[in-house]
């Protein structure tokens, strides 16, 4: 073996330990260097021979937006899988297929970042796809085993290094950089913080990604939780990314700060070490870092420690040793293996919520499938670009034979007519028909959308038939004959030139305005109208053409013909993943458009036999009364539709549960920015009424048996074992599932709480003895009374099963912990948030660093609860500690009104805290009741002897 010479840096040491390479690195650079580091495009450093970095590469389901790569799946797909080990396999795939790339593209990153773990609180999420579950249990496993994919195996190097989205409680679109989520501690601490908690536990995190949102009235990049609660989890150096545009926002939108300086440094000092805003141009940011430094907000040991975490990940992704790098020769792309796990997944994602005996189909069974994704593969916001491609309609061919299949998409088919008696058509053009294909031949869309070259849309005598489809809220697309979608690019003119809807403004899609006898056309991507002009079809800010709609067949015409010739239907409905809810527009109903429950109507009623597919990225409410059978499957990426089909055919048992409830009726929802997942009863955890279909649903083509529930308390673990049987004739899935509920709890909790889960492959006749092992702290709750975790002494019962409701097994252990202690008010007085109910009350920030505070979340007055507060002997005052101007009235157990405070005079801003006294006579344990008039923040309340 040749000797290599000693390295004469010591940060290019192998042998030395990370952090001493990482001290010895930040010593040589200049404070210039390191301020340059903080921006998302780290500058190479050549007199050290140090490369330039950059943090960001989206990995969510698949290499995106670097061109050809394998597509997974959507991330909420890979929730309903319930398998961490499958979605562990597509982790390390998705690492592999970065570290090929990047070796032929430098502009790929190893710095991922996904997974996004934000729960799924309310269906009507824009971003529904790309988390995991509504529960932080389930949540955390399949992130964890996704991370530990990216992460690889090796004990030194990381293949990838995943940073999770997005910190903190960011579940709605509208308004998202100016809305505040009001977070409650408990829920904080057993719902929000969780699902993070145990991911970066598990030590495949290199950091996290702080959300656009505010968290009680705090933006999340100055958030005191990232030092408070994140970096408290590991001992690892965490990297903190900013999501793009954020730090502007902290002055521009959200107005939390009046300079960019302050706003730059206050990120910096709270923890946010690299900082994604004004695309690859760092002069903006970096002339704010030093503005900062130079007006003394920050110093450059606040520099340092942000370079250091950046460096930490850098020398663990093996930058710095490429000679023992594991990583660095990776070539694994599009290999056999990994077109075999896309599918795979895709499988696993399918959940069948209703199954009457059609399914599985028989193998002479002729089909019709109908619908507007029944021909789709569709990608969304976060895929690569597909290299290979399967739709419903392709999987049935293969599987069944074309001869055997029927095919109407049911689309309307239309010509629109001006004014003038001329109709709207659409050039022939050879090339772009063909599509533009990029590198391993794969449509990229991209290269579509958007382009100038191709003629623009005139109009002739005749004119052209068009595809239209509403897909709801009174948006639809158009599309030529030779499948182009009409799309508008920056000149204005129409053109038939994307393969799909698709890019950050959709530029694809169109609302007909009714207009005296006819519509005007508003392209939604500008705006403007459509309007007929010498040059072209084009938008407009005035003189818009008045169109006739031609109606040459309705689509569920087509749709009846097909499904009157077959023996079984199948409707593919769902959505477009670029349309009616997607990253930065939530959606507005849970109901399947009217176009397509037109279809279904259609289908339903030419063929009984109708077997409804959702192909969606969240839930809709459908009536599956006299559907004989309904599936559901997020986008599944490649293999989409050849799984779709083993699975009809029954190839494929399915075993995929649903991560989320799906609610009966958009009634059943909380508001959108109501946060309170306890006080409001969300979630399968909370909720009270009877969903469409609960949390962990899911059946399968086998029945299965549980029995032999035992279950014995042993220190600080409970252990429990039960036996699940096949009693069917073929091999499937099951997805066993472990909750657990608080017999007499003295606190509300969950109705029923996910402790573990296995998916376990049976035989006919085959019997899996299921053990778990579950922490004491699991059946803990955070106690807002003394500030900490508990578990409360008493009965819990066992619930096991095959979903939330579908429970076979039951039986009550008693646990002991800790009793309740009422709150000791002369000792700590009580913390405005720290209340245990509320009504009408939001938590704000105290001060602009840390803290919380509460104020009446409208005009009536608030109301706060504090149970059990223990006076002791006797109290004869009381302070509480006020900003703004209003009242606080005082109560003692709901009786009268002991106490009325308030500020002379409005203090001069929010963060101006007053003490107000009055005096109070109390002995023993009693409830506070407080209730709070006007624009009041109230931080505490103290009492005195």
């Amino acid at each position: 073996m040749t000797a290599h010479p000693p390295p004469t840096e010591p940060f290019r040491d192998p042998q030395l330990p990370f952090a001493k390479r990482v001290d010895d690195l930040l010593g040589r650079l200049t404070l210039d260097e390191k301020t340059s580091f903080l921006h998302q495009f780290a500058p190479a450093v050549e007199r050290l021979g140090v490369a330039a970095f950059r943090t960001g590469q989206e990995a969510l389901h698949g290499v995106a937006w670097m061109g050809p790569a394998t597509v997974f799946p959507q991330a909420v797909g890979l929730g309903a899988t319930w398998n961490p080990e499958l979605v562990r396999r597509v982790g390390d795939a998705v690492s592999r297929e970065v570290r090929a790339m990047r070796a032929k593209d430098d502009r790929v990153g190893l710095n991922v970042w996904s997974p996004t773990v934000n729960l799924l609180r309310h269906p009507l999420w824009g971003r529904n796809e790309e988390g995991y579950s509504e529960d932080p249990k389930l949540t955390s496993a399949i992130a964890t085993a996704y991370t530990r994919g990216l992460r690889g195996d090796h004990p030194t190097y990381w293949r990838t290094a995943p940073v999770l989205k997005h910190w903190l409680a960011h579940n709605n679109e509208t308004d998202r950089s100016t809305t505040s989520s009001s977070v409650r501690p408990r829920v904080l601490h057993e719902y929000d913080l969780r699902a993070f908690r145990e991911t970066v536990e598990a030590g495949a995190v290199a950091g996290v990604m702080p959300a656009y949102n505010l968290v009680n009235g705090r933006p999340n990049h100055v958030s005191p939780y990232l030092r408070e609660h994140l970096r408290a989890w590991t001992d690892e150096e965490l990297l903190v990314c900013s999501d793009a545009g954020a730090p502007s926002n902290l002055v521009d939108s959200e107005h939390y700060f009046d300079t960019h300086e302050e706003a730059t440094a206050a990120s910096l000092v709270a923890g946010v070490d690299s900082f994604t805003d004004h695309g690859t141009d760092s002069s903006t940011m970096i002339g704010r870092l030093r503005g900062a430094l130079e007006r003394g907000l920050l110093t450059e040991a606040d520099v340092d420690t942000a370079v250091r975490r950046q460096l930490s990940v850098r020398f663990r992704l093996g930058e710095f040793d490429p000679e023992y790098d594991p990583h660095d020769a990776t070539s694994e792309f599009d290999t056999p293996a990994h077109r075999a796990l896309a599918q795979e997944a895709a499988e696993q994602a399918i959940v069948l919520l209703k199954n009457d005996g059609v399914l599985p189909l028989a193998p002479d069974t002729r089909v019709a499938v109908v619908g507007l994704l029944a021909d789709e593969c569709k990608l969304d916001w976060y895929s690569g670009t597909l290299i290979h491609r399967s739709t419903p309609l392709e999987g049935l061919y293969e599987r069944f034979g074309a001869e055997r299949v029927e095919f109407a998409e049911g689309v309307d088919r239309v010509r629109l007519k001006t004014s003038a008696g001329a109709f709207l058509h659409v050039p022939v053009a050879e090339e772009a028909a063909a599509g533009v294909r990029g590198a391993e031949g794969a449509l990229d869309p991209a290269l579509l959308t958007g382009r100038t070259d191709l003629p623009p849309l005139t109009t002739d005598a005749s004119g052209t038939e068009l595809a239209l489809v509403d897909w709801g809220g009174d948006v639809l697309t158009l599309r030529a004959p030779d499948g182009r979608y009409l799309s508008v690019a920056d000149d204005g003119f129409l053109r038939a030139s994307a393969d799909q809807p698709g890019g950050w403004l959709v530029q694809e899609t169109f609302r007909l305005e009714p207009h005296g006898n006819g519509h005007l056309l508003k392209h939604l991507g500008t705006g403007r109208h459509v309007c007929v002009s010498a040059d072209g079809v084009k938008v407009a800010d005035e003189d818009p053409e008045v169109f006739e709609l031609v109606v040459a067949e309705r689509g569920e015409e087509a749709v009846a013909r097909a499904a009157a010739a077959a023996d079984v239907v199948v409707v593919v409905a769902g959505n477009d993943p670029y349309i009616n809810g997607r990253e930065t527009e939530d959606r507005t109903t849970l109901r399947l458009p009217e176009h397509q429950e037109r279809l279904l109507r259609a289908a339903r009623a030419a063929n009984p036999a109708t077997v409804l597919a959702l192909v969606s990225a969240y839930p809709y409410v459908v009536d599956p009364a006299e559907l004989p059978a309904v599936l559901w499957t997020a986008h599944g990426g490649q293999a989409a539709g050849t799984a779709l089909a083993r699975v009809l055919a029954g190839d494929v048992s399915p075993a995929g549960r649903l991560p989320q409830t799906w609610y009966a009726d958009d009634a059943d929802l909380p508001g959108l920015l109501d946060y309170d997942v306890i006080g409001s009863r969300q979630t399968y955890l909370y909720f009270e009424g009877t969903p469409l279909f609960p949390f962990g649903h899911g059946l399968a083509y086998a029945p299965f048996a549980y029995g032999d529930l035992t279950a014995r308390a042993e220190e600080e673990t409970v252990h429990v074992s039960f036996s699940v049987t096949n009693t069917g004739d073929v091999t499937a899935d099951e997805v066993a599932q472990l909750y657990t509920r608080a017999v007499d709890a003295s606190v509300p909790r969950p109705r029923r709480e996910l402790l573990d889960h296995r998916r376990v492959t049976l035989a006919p006749g085959a019997t899996a003895e299921l053990g778990f092992e579950v922490p004491l702290s699991d059946f803990g709750f955070f106690d807002v009374a003394q500030d900490r975790w508990r578990v409360e002494p008493g009965a819990y019962e066992l619930l096991a099963g095959a979903s939330s409701e579908d429970v076979r097994l039951r039986q009550v252990i008693t646990l002991d912990g800790e009793p309740a202690l009422p709150r000791a008010v002369l000792a700590h007085g009580l913390p405005a948030a720290g209340f245990d109910e509320q009504d009408g009350i939001e938590i704000v920030d105290r001060t602009k660093v840390s803290g919380d505070a509460v104020t009446p979340a409208g005009p009536a007055a608030g109301e706060l609860v504090y149970r059990s507060c223990d006076f002791g002997r006797g109290v004869t005052g009381v302070t509480v500690e006020v900003a703004g101007e209003g009242t606080v009235e005082l109560s003692l157990d709901g009786g009268p009104v002991l106490a009325v405070l308030s500020p002379a005079a409005p203090t001069p801003s929010p963060y101006d805290y007053v003490p107000l006294g009055a005096s109070v006579v109390a002995a023993g344990v009693h409830d506070v009741h407080l209730r709070l008039r006007g624009p009041l923040r109230l931080a505490h309340v103290g009492f005195s002897g």
